[in-house]
């Protein structure tokens, strides 16, 4: 009897043996999928998913990528160093259809020395473009298209003036060379500074943290109706590539110069015609406000009264504290109020002289064309 079941268990142990080997050729042979698997049904998409497509669908063929031969010995300003560097070789970006006349808006540092530019649509052709306008001092650039064979659409065109901190953001581009590419995020801060040409300074500039890399330059940063609410221009990175940072040029900014590049090819430049001391020399003089070392003969600083550093004694002149009520403390604050008021608008400066607090009433000229 001990025999007959040690046999048994032995035939039993050997069989599941057999089976635990043998399991895994037997799973192949059985499971195995040798022809394409059934597709499972998804469902429809989630509403949020299916806005951003939409949204891309309808701007997408408004954005173009803009190639740019740069002239040999020819100085770009990089906005993304602060530095000028040697031009050579081909610059490229993005860019965006402004109107049904073929108008490309794009960055003026995408362009600048440029010789050969050439712009690639969505739908893969590659049109020649002569440059309209430029306005280093906005790093805008407007583009005219040559002949094509069928109009790209112009990009809706939103509002900067009402962005709140959070709101999601849509760039499309070309970063890396990689056309059309989408990238979201939000918006992450608002009135940020951005230094451009010539020393001068951007403000009000919208931060996002949409992707943003080289070859995105020039592109739509679009709010969530597809709308155009800034153009993208610079990234903070210590790698050159995105680090969450970037920097887009408020629509509403772009919608005041480029007409006149349109129209004329150069923007006003609102000015009062001064000289003044820099933010360090003030900050030493214990001064918050704008000293103004000298008054243009001619200008409307000089119409208005403005009085300047005194060259036979050295002596403090008038320290401009205000614009229409709004803080001065350096120059871009200066520049800002004026090109808010624009050329020919009268504005009121709050006037510290001698102590004493006064107004003086001034009309902006155009600078540049005065230098013409």
């Amino acid at each position: 009897m001990p025999d007959r079941f040690l046999r048994v268990a032995l035939t039993a142990a050997l069989v599941l043996l057999a089976l635990f080997v043998a399991q895994p050729y037997v799973t192949s042979l059985l499971f195995s999928a040798d022809a394409p698997r059934a597709v499972t049904a998804r469902g429809d998409l989630s509403q949020a998913e299916a806005s951003t497509v939409a949204l891309f669908e309808r701007a997408a063929p408004s954005v173009v990528y803009v190639f740019a031969r740069a002239q040999q010995g020819a100085m770009s300003f990089d906005p993304e160093t602060g530095e000028r560097r040697q031009g050579g070789g081909e610059q490229t970006g993005s860019g965006f259809v402004w109107d049904a006349a073929g108008h490309i808006v794009t960055n003026n540092h995408v362009i600048q020395g440029g010789g050969d530019i050439q712009v690639r649509l969505s739908t893969g052709e590659v049109v020649p473009a002569t440059v309209a306008g430029t306005d280093p001092n906005y790093d805008l650039a407007v583009l005219k298209l040559g002949r094509v064979s069928a109009a790209p659409p112009p990009i809706a065109i939103g509002t900067s003036g009402d962005l709140k901190v959070g709101q999601f953001t849509y760039a499309i581009g070309n970063p890396f060379g990689l056309d059309h590419t989408l990238t979201t995020g939000v918006v992450s801060a608002l009135q940020r500074r951005l230094p451009t040409a010539e020393g001068r300074e951007l403000s009000g500039v919208i931060q996002t943290d949409a992707a943003i890399n080289p070859g995105n330059s020039g592109g739509p940063l679009l709010d969530s109706a597809g709308r155009l609410i800034g153009v993208n221009t610079a990234i903070f990175s210590p790698s050159g590539a995105s680090a969450g940072i970037g920097f887009a040029i408020p629509v509403d900014v772009v919608n005041r110069v480029v007409p006149n590049l349109i129209r004329t090819g150069r923007t006003p430049t609102p000015g009062i015609g001064i000289v003044a001391a820099s933010e360090d020399a003030a900050a030493r003089l214990g001064i918050d406000g704008l000293v103004v070392v000298r008054v243009l003969p001619g200008s409307p600083a000089a119409a208005a009264g403005l009085e300047g550093v005194d060259s036979a004694t050295g002596e403090l002149g008038d320290i401009i504290m205000g614009v229409n009520g709004r803080p001065v403390r350096r120059l871009a604050d200066l520049i800002a109020a004026l090109e808010s008021a624009g050329v020919g608008s009268s504005v009121a400066l709050q006037v510290e002289r001698d102590g004493r607090a006064i107004t003086l009433m001034v009309t902006p000229a155009d600078m540049g064309q005065r230098r013409r």
